[in-house]
């Protein structure tokens, strides 16, 4: 009863201080509430951001290990001009490497360029035209919502077939449903025989909404594979192979095939993608201490205003705290009233700082901008555990003088 009893008078007199000298009151909330709001706003992007890239790594699957020519991993030591002196993975590595692997259910290349693509009157600049060998889609998933996937005398063949993503369907035909439609890639015709369903556009990529996959055997007629220094080859573990013992097995085997002498280094880089979400983690756990620097000024000159509030309330409340010291109330109960009213004030601070973020968040996602904003609930229990954090910090000098004040003397105040 006693706590219930000290939360109410507290949460009466914050509000009547914010009723009494509404001006006052919320020029000293103002500091809380702007290093609230930004602590809110660099969270509610960078989780948004954050779980946008995470999307778009759905496709790959973590068991999967990809060779390319340049290493995935960043970092103050990362001899480039090494690097840029390596032959970029081929078909024909891939060829001669899966029969010597015992670990791996599949295996797939990959290279890709922008070219564009017209069909009748329509026409769609700098299309991702990607050429994958047969096993592409069980290395990738792909979400085939219409049509099918290339058979092994298309692709053997070099067929020119396609499958096309939803806005190069839409863009080029009019409709998702443009399976046996033909496209023309640099003069050359080109049957659909499947589209993706619709992933959505995102601030970071379009996805493969605008990705045309052709079959590697045809991709020399649209142009030079080899002239792709992002090549890869991808290969999957068999279920229950730890990746760890798939990339020794891949980097033994890969030596081999591509004669890399004993006591040399690999001539590749096997990349894994805990490299990507480690990169990601790196840069966004930076873009939130940003965010916290400089929220935490806005937050301090909260606090100093909010202790200037409470001296004042203090300096107004004299004789009130003498009277209650002289029918028996102890310093401990003078203090935790004072504090809790800190406390209670900088909650309001928040709420109004979430609120703001609520329709900032609403806005944005109305625009369309690419990106859809959400608020975690642990973002807003960190905001209210940052309002009572700095209530507490504001509210321990005042509450001090109140409880220290001799009650003959108080209450004789003016």
């Amino acid at each position: 009863m006693l706590w219930f009893r000290l939360f109410r008078e507290s949460l009466s007199f914050a509000w009547q201080a914010i009723l009494v000298n509404r001006l006052r009151t919320l020029l000293s909330l103002l500091g809380v509430m702007v290093g609230i709001f930004v602590i809110s706003a660099v969270f509610t992007v960078v989780d948004s951001l954050e779980s946008e890239l995470r999307d778009t790594f759905n496709m790959l699957d973590d068991d999967v290990l990809f060779v390319t020519k340049w290493p995935w991993s960043s970092g103050g030591d990362y001899p480039w001009w090494k690097y840029v002196q390596r032959r970029p993975p081929t078909e024909r590595d891939l060829e001669l490497l899966m029969p010597r692997m015992t670990l791996a259910s599949a295996g797939m290349f990959q290279t890709k360029t922008f070219m564009d693509a017209e069909a009748g009157n329509n026409r769609m600049p700098r299309v991702v035209v990607g050429s994958g060998s047969h096993d592409y889609d069980k290395v990738i998933s792909l979400n085939i919502e219409h049509g099918r996937y290339f058979t092994p005398s298309e692709s053997a063949a070099g067929r020119p077939v396609a499958v096309v993503g939803y806005q190069v369907a839409m863009q080029l035909f009019g409709r998702h449903t443009c399976v046996g439609q033909t496209l023309k890639v640099r003069g050359m015709r080109i049957e659909v025989i499947g589209v993706l369903a619709e992933e959505g556009e995102s601030v970071v990529s379009m996805g493969l909404d605008e990705f045309m996959l052709v079959p590697s055997a045809f991709a020399p007629r649209l142009y030079d594979p080899s002239s792709d220094d992002g090549s890869q080859i991808a290969i999957k573990a068999k279920p229950g192979v730890e990746l760890a013992v798939l990339e020794d097995e891949l980097v033994q085997q890969l030596r081999a095939v591509r004669r890399v002498r004993p006591g040399r280094e690999e001539d590749f880089s096997v990349n894994r993608m805990d490299m990507l979400t480690g990169i990601l983690d790196s840069i966004f756990t930076n873009l939130a201490m940003g965010g916290w620097f400089i929220a935490m000024f806005a937050v301090l000159v909260g606090c100093f205003s909010i202790a200037n509030i409470m001296f004042v309330s203090v300096r107004e409340r004299t004789k009130i705290i003498g009277v209650q010291k002289a029918i028996g109330a102890k310093n401990s109960f003078i203090l935790i009233q004072f504090l809790f009213e800190a406390v209670t004030l900088c909650v309001f601070g928040a709420l109004l700082a979430l609120f703001a973020i609520q329709v900032l968040v609403l806005v944005v996602n109305a625009m369309d901008v690419g990106m859809t904003l959400h608020i975690a609930p642990k973002r807003v229990l960190l905001a209210l555990g940052v309002a009572v954090t700095s209530g507490l910090v504001a509210g321990v000098a005042p509450a001090r003088q109140a409880a220290n004040l001799p009650p003959v003397e108080a209450m004789r105040a003016h």
